[in-house]
């Protein structure tokens, strides 16, 4: 058998097609990455907002809690405040809670002007099994929570529900404001009801957050008076959405909203932050997804994407 070299020009222009195909392959599928100069300003520590809090679920072990820096980036902010969420908290804000539960999932809260209303990440989306972004953000407006960037993580797999509860200690602490607990303990109730939904009738998370900011818009417009009143809302919406529920689920969904109807919310501000969810759910799942040729284009650009690469090495 006869090993046959390359002559080095040959070589070269081989290995020059390795490395294009290389770099052309990991720059479209690699996120894209931004690199700061070395002479880029230290973050600065905003003195009219205050400094981020981070907030640990009581449980973490200490190799869990150093999990959840990293994820939250703690070390990259100038000055941070850490304080912990435990049982004793869960039952501060939320009515007949136990004091005994686990709290794992963990938060960094950040206050942005008056105005710039939520913003929710969740960091670790593959550790918080059960609560989406949306689904936080719709619970959080019910308890009284505006204006501020909210980063979750776990570093296990977990529901992301005790997530809300160090939101609410993070936030009177940043704010120096005291929450009404009555909000508190119906946003809780509002993110059971959204995960039931989403797992016992099997529909979409990102449906589900629709739903119910669809149907918290039309009691700040509409201001039902009466429990029928808002039952034909939550029916409307349903129905405008192609929802079906089972009879125990409708009842759920109709009990949450007839109590946050009567709660003590400006409901003509409400209305606005309302929208801002519900553009953000549009945004984020509603034309992309429905958009049939955007991802013909995407399996074409793929297909071209080999048959080129493939051509260079023929």
């Amino acid at each position: 058998m006869r090993f046959y070299r390359k002559g080095s020009h040959d070589l070269k222009k081989t290995w020059m097609k390795i490395l294009t195909a290389t770099m052309l392959v990991f720059g479209v599928m690699a996120p894209a990455t931004g690199f700061a100069s070395d002479n880029t300003p230290p973050k600065a520590i905003d003195e009219k907002l205050g400094v981020p809090i981070v907030v640990y679920g009581a449980n973490l072990s200490e190799a869990e809690k150093e999990s959840v820096k990293k994820s939250l980036k703690v070390n990259e902010e100038p000055e941070i405040e850490e304080i912990t969420v435990s049982g004793q908290d869960l039952v501060k804000y939320i009515k007949d809670s136990n004091s005994s539960s686990r709290m794992y999932s963990s938060a960094k809260i950040t206050r942005r002007d008056v105005g710039e209303g939520l913003v929710i990440e969740i960091v670790t989306p593959t550790n918080i099994t059960q609560v989406t972004s949306e689904m936080y953000a719709n619970a959080m407006l019910t308890a009284g929570i505006e204006d501020a960037t909210v980063q979750v993580a776990a570093p296990k797999a977990v529901t992301g529900h005790s997530a809300l509860v160090g939101i609410y200690k993070a936030y009177e602490v940043t704010t120096g404001e005291t929450l009404d607990i009555e909000r508190t303990d119906v946003a809780n109730e509002e993110l059971s009801v959204a995960t039931s939904i989403a797992e016992s009738a099997g529909v979409d998370d990102a449906k589900v957050a629709e739903l119910l900011t669809e149907i918290k818009k039309q009691i700040a417009e509409l201001k039902p008076a009466t429990r029928e009143e808002v039952e034909k809302i939550v029916q409307e919406q349903l129905n405008k959405l192609d929802i079906n529920l089972s009879e125990k689920d409708r009842q759920l969904l109709v009990d949450l909203m007839d109590k946050i109807s009567k709660l003590d919310i400006d409901f003509s501000k409400w209305s606005e932050q309302l929208n801002d969810i519900s553009n953000t759910i549009q945004e984020k799942f509603g034309s992309l997804m429905e958009d049939k040729g955007f991802w013909e284009s995407v399996k074409s650009f793929f297909a071209n994407l080999k048959d080129t690469i493939s051509s260079w090495f023929n």
